[in-house]
C-alpha cells in the first residue's frame, strides 16, 4: 500500500500542471516587446491583447558608464607592492648601466660596442643561412 502511495504521489504531482490547462485555452502572444528603462521612466502598458512588455532596469542614463566600472583602482605608489616599485626603479635606470649603450650615466658607452659586436654576429649568421639556400 504504502509503495503505491509512493507512486501516486508524484505522477500526481507531474501531472497538476497539465489539468490545470484548458483544451481550448488563449493562444500564447503573438508579440514580446522588451524596454530597457532608465531613472524614474515607468514602464509602457500593452494596448494590444496579444502582445507582452517586459521591462528591465538599465540604470541612471544611457549614456553613464555604470556604477561598478566608474571607481578606478588606486595605482598611486602607496598603493603598489614592493615589487612593483622596484621593478620601475629598475626600469627607469637601465637607460644609464654599464652596458646600455648610453651616453649619460657611469660606463653607459661600453654597451654601444657591445650592440655594434652583436649586430655583427647577426649579419654574418644571416648571411652563411642565405648562402647555405642557394643551389
Amino acid at each position: 500500500m504504502f509503495a503505491r502511495l509512493m507512486f501516486a504521489v508524484p505522477l500526481l504531482l507531474i501531472a497538476t500542471p497539465a489539468l490545470a490547462q484548458k483544451e481550448g485555452g488563449a493562444p500564447p502572444p503573438q508579440r514580446v516587446r522588451s524596454v530597457v528603462l532608465y531613472g524614474e521612466e515607468q514602464c509602457p502598458k500593452s494596448t494590444d491583447p496579444d502582445e507582452i512588455v517586459v521591462c528591465a532596469q538599465g540604470g541612471d542614463s544611457p549614456y553613464r558608464i555604470p556604477k561598478e566600472l566608474r571607481d578606478q583602482p588606486n595605482e598611486s605608489a602607496a598603493a603598489q607592492s614592493w615589487t612593483r616599485r622596484t621593478e620601475t626603479v629598475t626600469e627607469v635606470n637601465r637607460a644609464v648601466l654599464p652596458g646600455s649603450c648610453s651616453p649619460i650615466g657611469s660606463y653607459g658607452q661600453s654597451g654601444c660596442s657591445q650592440a655594434m659586436i652583436r649586430e655583427w654576429y647577426r649579419e654574418r649568421a644571416d648571411q652563411r643561412r642565405k648562402a647555405g639556400r642557394v643551389p
